[in-house]
C-alpha cells in the first residue's frame, strides 16, 4: 500500500476501506494480490450490474477490437453508434412506450445531470433548480449544487448556487405530506423560491441512506411538476439499469419524466458511459451546444448493446425480484436477533441496508465484513447504513453466503457494542 500512499492524491476514498491491493475479478468475486478471494456487495457503486468481466460483454468488446472497430469517435456517426441506438429503442423504449431522444454527454453521472440542467435551463429560461434533502447528483459544480451532504458541498470551493432544496419523501416524519410544503411555495409569491426550471429527483437516494421515495409520492410530484410547467429530471444512475427490478427504477410508479439520467451500468461491463434521455419538443440543443471529448465511447456502446440482452425478456427482473426477497429477510434476521439496536431496513430489489442511529455502528460492520472477506460500503450523510449492493447477476449460493458473513459480522459488532456499553 506504500505506493499509494506516496505517489496517489489523498483524495482517494475506497482504498480506505478495502486496504489492499486487487488484480483479478470475475462475476461476483474480487481476488487481491495475496490471493484472497472477495465477495463483492458493492459492484463498483452500482456500476458492475451484470457483475465482473461478464463473458458474454467481454467477448463482444474483444472481438470489436480484434477487428479494428472504431475505438473513439467524438460525436460522430459510427456502427457501434448506430446499433446501440436501434438496440435501446427496440428493446427498453419501444416496448414501454416511451418516446426520447438520446444525449450522450460525457462519459459520467455527473456529466449527464450537467447537460440535464443545462437543458432544462436553456428550455424554459428559467435558473433555479429544485433538488431534495440528501439528495447525491455528482461531484462537478453543478451537479454538487444539488447534493445535500455537507461534507462533499464543503469541497466546491465556491458558492454552490441556483438551487432550492426540498425535503424528500419522509424526510420530516411518515405522516409529514413533504410535497405539500413544495407546492405552498409554488403557489405563495411570498414564499422567496424562484419558479424552478426543475425539479430532480432519485427514486431511492443510494448515497444518501437508501432513502425510498414512494410511488404516490412519485406521482404526486410528477403532477405537480406538469401543472406548474417544470420540467421533471430523474436520476436513474445508480438505480437505474435493474437495481432495483425493472429497467426503470420509475417505472411501477407510471410516471414519464420528461428528462432521464442513466450513467453507471448502462455499459454493463464497467466502460464509461452515459447518457440523457429527452423528451423530443425538449430538445432544442444548437449543435455542438454541450459536448465532450469521450462522449464516444465505442467500446461502451458495444458492451451496452450486449447488455441489453438480458431486457429481452423478463428474467433478470423477476431474478431481481427474488433475491431482493432473500436480502429482505435476511437483514430481518439480523433485526430480530438485535432488538436492542433498534435497527431498521431501507431500500427495494438488489439495494437493502441495514440502518442504525449508533455512531459508527454501520462502519464497523463494513470493515468487520472485510475483514472476513465480504466487499461493502456505508450509505448516509453520517455513514449509518451498512448497504447490501451486489451484482444482478450473482448467484443465489454466493448471494447467500454473502448474507450469512453480513448476518455473522453484524451481530458481532452490535454485540460487542451493547457489552462494552453496559
Amino acid at each position: 500500500m506504500n505506493t499509494f500512499e506516496t505517489h496517489e492524491s489523498n483524495v482517494r476514498g475506497y482504498i480506505r476501506s478495502f486496504p489492499t491491493v486487487f488484480t483479478t475479478a470475475k462475476d461476483a468475486h474480487l481476488v487481491d494480490q495475496d490471493g484472497t478471494k472477495y465477495i463483492d456487495f458493492f459492484a463498483g457503486a452500482g456500476v458492475l450490474n451484470y457483475g465482473h468481466n461478464n463473458a458474454k460483454l467481454k467477448d463482444a468488446v474483444m472481438s470489436y477490437m480484434a477487428d479494428d472497430g472504431i475505438m473513439h469517435g467524438l460525436d460522430m456517426g459510427t456502427a457501434a453508434k448506430e446499433t446501440f441506438l436501434e438496440t435501446f429503442y427496440e428493446v427498453i423504449l419501444k416496448p414501454r412506450g416511451m418516446d426520447y431522444k438520446v444525449q450522450f454527454p460525457g462519459p459520467t453521472g455527473t456529466n449527464a445531470v450537467e447537460s440535464a440542467l443545462k437543458l432544462a435551463r436553456k428550455v424554459t429560461g428559467r435558473t433555479n433548480v429544485v433538488s431534495f434533502t440528501n439528495a447525491f447528483h455528482g461531484m462537478t459544480a453543478g451537479s454538487l449544487a444539488l447534493t445535500g451532504n455537507a461534507a462533499k458541498r464543503a469541497g466546491a470551493g465556491i458558492p454552490l448556487n441556483n438551487v432550492s432544496t426540498m425535503p424528500f419523501d419522509g424526510y420530516m416524519g411518515q405522516d409529514v405530506d413533504t410535497l405539500a410544503y413544495f407546492e405552498k411555495t409554488l403557489c405563495d409569491s411570498g414564499s422567496g423560491i424562484d419558479k424552478p426550471a426543475a425539479v430532480i429527483v432519485e427514486t431511492i437516494q443510494g448515497e444518501g441512506g437508501i432513502n425510498v421515495a414512494g410511488w404516490k409520492w412519485l406521482r404526486r410530484l410528477r403532477s405537480i411538476c406538469t401543472q406548474y410547467d417544470i420540467l421533471m429530471i430523474v436520476d436513474d444512475i445508480q438505480m437505474g439499469c435493474g437495481r432495483t427490478g425493472p429497467f426503470f427504477s420509475f417505472e411501477p410508479a407510471a410516471i414519464k419524466p420528461d428528462l432521464i439520467c442513466l450513467s453507471k451500468a448502462i455499459s454493463g461491463l464497467g466502460l464509461p458511459m452515459a447518457l440523457v434521455l429527452i423528451r423530443p419538443d425538449l430538445d432544442i440543443w444548437n449543435p455542438g451546444e454541450h459536448n465532450g471529448t469521450f462522449r464516444g465511447n465505442n467500446l461502451a456502446f458495444v458492451s451496452a448493446t450486449e447488455a441489453l440482452d438480458y431486457w429481452r425478456d423478463a428474467r433478470l427482473e423477476e431474478n431481481v425480484a427474488i433475491k431482493g426477497r432473500r436480502i429482505r429477510e435476511r437483514l430481518s434476521d439480523v433485526v430480530r436477533a438485535n432488538p436492542q439496536a433498534n435497527l431498521k431496513i431501507r431500500g427495494r430489489g438488489m439495494i437493502q441496508g441495514l440502518v442504525t442511529d449508533d455512531d459508527n455502528l454501520a462502519v464497523d460492520i463494513c470493515a468487520a465484513a472485510f475483514k472476513r472477506g465480504l466487499i461493502m460500503e456505508t450509505a448516509g450523510a453520517n455513514d449509518q447504513v451498512a448497504k447490501i449492493m451486489p451484482p444482478l447477476t450473482i448467484d443465489e449460493l454466493t448471494l447467500e453466503k454473502g448474507l450469512e458473513i453480513f448476518n455473522q459480522v453484524a451481530t458481532q459488532v452490535i454485540q460487542k457494542r451493547l457489552s462494552d456499553a453496559a
